[in-house]
């Protein structure tokens, strides 16, 4: 018996092959800017390999190009989108260029904010990290002014409301090393388990503290290996991959 082609979803092939993550996808099909066999494509197209897919005019080839991942070293200064009005020097300035794929961040760091960036061409791997479903812990070293009352730590991780938002830490805890009270700032590690804009900032805000400096220094079970320095890279090898996939969720990847 002959078996039936399967059909997949056009925003999923087309992120599969690493032009963007789906809700981009889904974007560029409302606006027009995808064709399927001459007509122009709709949210809730299915595809065929056999089918002809145009993107802005461009054919695209459905097989699927080998993904890749990097782990990056973000430093403070750089922005996390693909354009800037402002000129701002990019982290995707700093990676490798690519032929008919696109780097897609996991995540966003703002423009003051260092440190563990991911980095993958794979759009559904992509989305899967970023979901708040994944619950994938995000760890950061904040240096914070002044001393910190231990009542407003306990405010942190039981949850302040900003923005209509219930916004808290999962965990805080002074750095051992920096616990002398007459120095003028103090570090903490804190972690949260989504990653609002601008999150961490906005919790030290609500309780008086200033943050003068902040670095993402874990992100699940990525951490920043010491031979990767500030604004560098790392293209991550299959046992990286594999916990990637693991992280996400995905198993039976390589």
């Amino acid at each position: 018996m002959e078996e039936t082609p399967k059909s997949e979803k056009l925003q999923k092939v087309l992120a599969n092959k690493g032009l963007g993550s789906r809700r981009e996808l889904e974007s560029w099909i409302e606006a027009r800017r995808i064709y399927v066999n001459g007509k122009v494509a709709k949210l809730g197209d299915r595809v065929l390999i056999s089918d002809e897919i145009k993107v802005d005019g461009r054919l695209q080839n459905q097989k699927a190009r080998p993904q890749r991942y990097l782990l990056y070293n973000k430093p403070a200064g750089e922005v996390c989108s693909q354009r800037d009005d402002k000129k701002r020097k990019k982290v995707f300035d700093s990676l490798p260029k690519l032929t008919g794929q696109k780097w897609i961040s996991v995540g966003r760091l703002d423009i003051n904010t260092s440190g563990l960036l991911l980095f993958t061409t794979d759009g559904f791997l992509a989305n899967k990290l970023m979901h708040p479903s994944s619950r994938i812990e995000r760890e950061y070293a904040v240096r914070v002014l002044g001393n910190v009352h231990p009542s407003r730590i306990e405010a942190m991780k039981s949850g302040v409301v900003i923005d209509n938002t219930l916004m808290k830490f999962s965990d805080i805890q002074m750095s051992p090393t920096l616990e002398d009270e007459k120095r003028a700032n103090q570090w903490f590690y804190v972690v949260l388990m989504e990653g609002k804009n601008r999150e961490v900032r906005k919790l030290w805000e609500s309780q008086g503290c200033v943050v003068s400096r902040l670095k993402r220094v874990r992100y699940g079970t990525f951490f920043i290996p010491s031979s990767v320095k500030v604004g560098q890279y790392k293209e991550l090898g299959k046992n990286d991959v594999r916990a990637l996939h693991a992280l996400a969720g995905i198993n039976g990847v390589l």
